[in-house]
């Protein structure tokens, strides 16, 4: 017996962002906090969210979020919680911020550390519906963490862990792709990577779901048509609307798990010196697992090249490869600043990462090794 479910509610159209009052108000939330960026509150994003949502101008702002969320920022965004006397939680802006706010709601009512509700540390079942509700409003598209059940965070320790259960995914999401249009093109192009990456890890995942593999290919064919568009030109609505439904569909598809991509993103993402984009590693790896994983799943390879609008007995790794190029996207890990001597251990947390479980082909850390070093320089 297999159980499927789907999975929140959606609000998604371009001019959504209106409807944030009426879903926190659906939601029973009379008093919402803000988790953001500094990036968006400088750029005027949330004072125009605010109106737009038809929040009150004093609503409280957190807008501290790293690039890489962290469990000290959790801890001061739930401070500020308690003591503005908020009830629910609006995460803005791609997928650190969404991330964050969802820890927010997180240790609100569930007791640190925080650790103990990791997934590869048995926290899945820790974790309960005893949650002040989360709205989710998307600023990029590519992270699927609008309709995700996890959160990515990086503890004091340095490590970035994986918080998932269905109780982590957001009450509601507000797509609105008009939010996207002032992205610049590189993270128009990372974040779209982002994207592509989930839609093909979580269909290229054993585990059975088929409706998640109809979503993933759906989100590819999607990406596939629109991603230079948007690149090319941001004003461009219809690639925009298109991109984010490419990210919702790939977050939809994490019920079946993701893959070698995300095993090894997940612990560079939290090597400490470093700025790495999560979407610009994953446009990186992805070329050398899909070479690595073919033989563990080659009726799927045809379906992927077909969504990619290959030949189905086209080179994935290859076409990839030129993608990222076209998008102006770096070849290598060395090109991003990843310091070569980390990559013993990023090998050996990703053999640990909760997205190994559900790659094609078993791997092993000589095995993370091989792939970071095929795209090393």
């Amino acid at each position: 017996m297999a159980l499927i479910t789907y999975l929140t509610r959606i609000q998604f159209e371009a001019g959504s962002v209106r409807l944030l009052s009426e879903e926190l108000k659906l939601a029973g939330v009379r008093s919402p906090l803000i988790v953001t960026d500094r990036g968006l509150l400088t750029a005027g994003l949330v004072e125009r969210v605010i109106e737009a949502g038809g929040l009150p101008a004093d609503t409280p702002i957190f807008s501290d979020t790293p690039e890489n969320p962290t469990e000290a920022a959790g801890r001061e965004a739930v401070a500020f919680f308690h003591e503005r006397r908020c009830d629910g939680v609006v995460g803005l802006g791609g997928g650190s911020p969404i991330d964050l706010a969802k820890v927010v709601s997180l240790l609100v009512t569930h007791p640190e550390p925080l650790e103990q509700y990791a997934v590869i540390l048995g926290g899945l079942d820790r974790i309960t519906s005893r949650k002040p509700p989360v709205v989710a409003v998307p600023t990029t598209a590519g992270t699927g963490s609008e309709v995700g059940r996890a959160a990515l965070i990086t503890l004091e320790d340095g490590r970035k862990l994986g918080f998932i259960s269905p109780h982590m995914i957001p009450t509601v999401a507000l797509c609105d792709p008009e939010l996207t249009l002032g992205l610049p093109p590189l993270l128009t192009a990372a974040t779209g990577m982002d994207a592509v990456t989930h839609c093909i890890e979580t269909y290229l995942s054993p585990k059975f779901n088929p409706p998640a593999e109809a979503i993933a290919l759906d989100g590819l064919r999607r990406a596939t048509r629109s991603l230079r568009r948007a690149v090319e030109d941001g004003s461009d609505l219809g690639a925009r609307s298109e991109m984010m439904m490419a990210a919702l569909e790939g977050g939809m598809t994490f019920q079946k798990g993701l893959g070698a991509v995300h095993s090894i993103s997940h612990p560079l993402g939290g090597v400490k010196g470093t700025r790495l984009h999560h979407g610009t590693i994953n446009a990186v790896l992805l070329p050398p697992v899909l070479q690595f994983n073919q033989s563990a799943a080659p009726h799927k390879y045809p379906q992927l090249a077909e969504a990619l609008g290959l030949a189905p007995n086209a080179d994935l790794a290859s076409a990839i490869e030129t993608l990222n190029e076209d998008l102006g996207l770096p070849k290598t890990l060395s090109q991003m600043g990843v310091p070569e001597e980390c990559l013993r251990d990023v090998a050996e947390a990703a053999v640990k990462d909760h997205s190994t479980a559900s790659n094609p082909r078993p791997v092993g850390a000589e095995d993370f090794m091989a792939i970071m070093k095929s795209v090393w320089d």
